[in-house]
């Protein structure tokens, strides 16, 4: 797109117009209740218009932009020179991309989310998720235009969700949508002529239009109302993004996950706080990240209402709807708020297990806190799910999310709240900051509850033979497919591990404790960590990490 050029999306509101026409086929869908924000007036949540765009959903899908048009003239105060002339103003779009280089449409250029507001129903007898997200960014370039990433569409390109309305504060905006397919192998976008199978679903960006330039610095409010069945995400990485069961839905995954729910700016370097309004059939639960604001009785359905008012990357977000065994304690100030899913009851010891290990919640958080200092939140738990296929647990924010589970899950996914959701990482090559130290905390764990030793699980880590595939793989740039190869928590750990033999115990722990209140909120990169540890240790550790990070062969 040339700079100062705004083309047109050629989506035809009418369509929604039309599909009014046959309102009765929403009949009797209850969960679509209208409700009330503060943010703006009462939306409702229509049977008849969101049924209708589910069934356009296949169906429909905006044709390609049009011809391009001049850009309107620069907003009043644009910088002017002397002579009583105003400077010309340059409006470009924003970037298709955050620039990541292993995940390049991951993430958008040209501004910075504040705020996410959700108010959305979901009902799992169809599983369609509709409402509204509301975004709240700052620009930090002059925009044209600018993208969402929205994975609206399945690999074979069918709309699974319709977007409705696009506005730029309140004034409904010109929009478009293109998805570019992502290998199944190499989890980067699809080139020309390659063999690789696509990953589902393709990576869709949402193209806001807004029909005057917006100069850097503006704050602005996007709202996208949508319906439609979010996608279950089958890439490189396995099974994520929501995940349908019988009776709720779970959303969960990584690196990918918000894009499938939500629009989002979807990538870990742009944090942002959230709040999230689920109204789903009455007996039904909601858990999700952060505080639980309010709950609403509307007769047949209910509203939930979670505010995470600390940053987060939105891979982190979650709203869990089902049939939980929910238990709520509150310890030290930190209130955990625990759920089990109710099916696990019925399958041997499997629900007992899952309750026994979210039982240990305090005490973890206890220790942890000894070591890395302060618990970061004012909210804890987790929710064990009954999802066989899922095979892992994931470090959302204040509520980890277990698809298996068991004493060193949880003391792994409770010590992410420090490193990786607190404390998260600039690009998804350093993701060894976020696994090693999660990775390492069940070492000490271990150590502190009468199991091995750190010694001894490094002992037994580093006896693998020096021709090992483990050893191949170079933790502080493992690859885009290798993201979550076993040496990236592993030999991490070691890493660490061997750091604490280099510099001592009183540095050590002090680096880690450091490291976690002098970067709370932000993001960071393999190079800060680096830099950060050889101040602390008043000496030069380049060699020290090019030896155990930087390498692909056996230290």
């Amino acid at each position: 797109m040339d700079p100062c050029i705004l083309p047109s999306t050629g989506f035809d509101p009418s369509l929604l117009l039309g599909l009014t026409a046959v309102a009765i086929l929403g009949g009797g869908l209850s969960v679509w209740a209208a409700r009330r924000r503060s943010k703006r007036s009462g939306v409702a949540l229509a049977v008849p218009f969101l049924v209708l765009l589910l069934l356009a959903g296949s169906q429909v899908t905006p044709p390609a932009a049009s011809a391009a048009v001049a850009c309107p003239p620069a907003p009043a105060g644009a910088p002017a020179t002397g002579g009583g002339t105003t400077a010309p103003v340059t409006f470009e779009p924003g970037s298709a991309g955050i620039g990541d280089p292993y995940y390049p449409l991951d993430g958008n250029g040209g501004y910075d989310v504040q705020n996410y507001d959700l108010d959305l129903a979901y009902d799992p007898a169809t599983d369609v998720l509709a409402g509204t997200a509301t975004i709240d960014l700052v620009a930090t370039q002059n925009l044209s235009a600018f993208n969402l990433d929205f994975d609206t569409r399945d690999a074979a390109g069918a709309d699974s969700i319709v977007i409705g309305d696009v506005r730029v504060d309140g004034a409904s905006t010109a929009f478009s949508l293109a998805s570019t397919q992502i290998s199944l192998v190499t989890a980067q976008p699809v080139g020309d002529g390659s063999p690789d199978a696509v990953a589902e679903p393709p990576r869709t960006e949402l193209t806001v239009m807004p029909a005057t330039g917006i100069l850097s610095g503006t704050e602005l409010s996007v709202e996208v109302d949508y319906a439609g069945v979010p996608i279950t995400i089958d890439d490189a990485f396995g099974l994520g993004g929501v995940l349908h069961t019988p009776d709720g839905m779970v959303p969960v995954g990584q690196p990918r996950a918000a894009a499938v729910w939500f629009p989002s700016n979807d990538h870990p370097a742009d944090k942002a706080t959230l709040t999230m309004s689920m109204t789903v059939p009455i007996g039904l639960d909601v858990i999700g990240n952060g505080v639980l604001a309010s709950t609403v009785d509307n007769g047949p359905t209910s509203t939930w209402t979670y505010v995470m008012d600390r940053p987060m990357a939105t891979y982190l977000a979650t709203a869990v709807v089902g049939d939980y065994d929910v238990q709520t304690t509150t310890v030290d100030g930190v209130t955990y708020r625990d759920a089990v899913a109710q099916s696990l009851y019925s399958q041997g010891t499997l629900g007992a297990d899952a309750r026994t290990a979210l039982d240990l919640n305090p005490d973890v958080i206890a220790y942890l806190s000894s070591i890395y200092g302060p618990y970061p939140f004012t909210e804890s738990g987790g929710i064990a799910v009954d999802l066989p296929d899922l095979g892992y647990a994931l470090e959302n924010q204040t509520r980890p999310i277990y698809g298996f589970i068991d004493e060193p899950t949880v003391v792994h996914e409770l010590a992410h709240q420090w490193y990786g959701d607190d404390v998260a990482i600039e690009r998804w090559s350093d993701i060894w900051l976020n696994e090693a130290f999660a990775t390492y905390s069940e070492w000490l764990w271990s150590e502190d509850h009468g199991g091995d030793t750190a010694q001894q699980i490094f002992d037994d880590t580093y006896s693998l033979d020096a021709s090992d595939p483990f050893w191949s793989v170079e933790v502080a740039d493992p690859g885009a497919p290798r993201l979550f190869d076993n040496a990236t928590y592993y030999r991490g750990a070691m890493t660490l591990h061997a750091l604490r033999l280099e510099v001592g115990d009183p540095v050590f722990f002090g680096i880690l404790r450091g490291w976690a209140a002098d970067n709370a909120g932000g993001n960071v990169s393999t190079a800060q960590f680096e830099a950060y540890a050889s101040a602390a240790a008043g000496t030069d550790l380049s060699g020290f990490f090019d030896t155990w990070i930087h390498s692909s062969v056996k230290p």
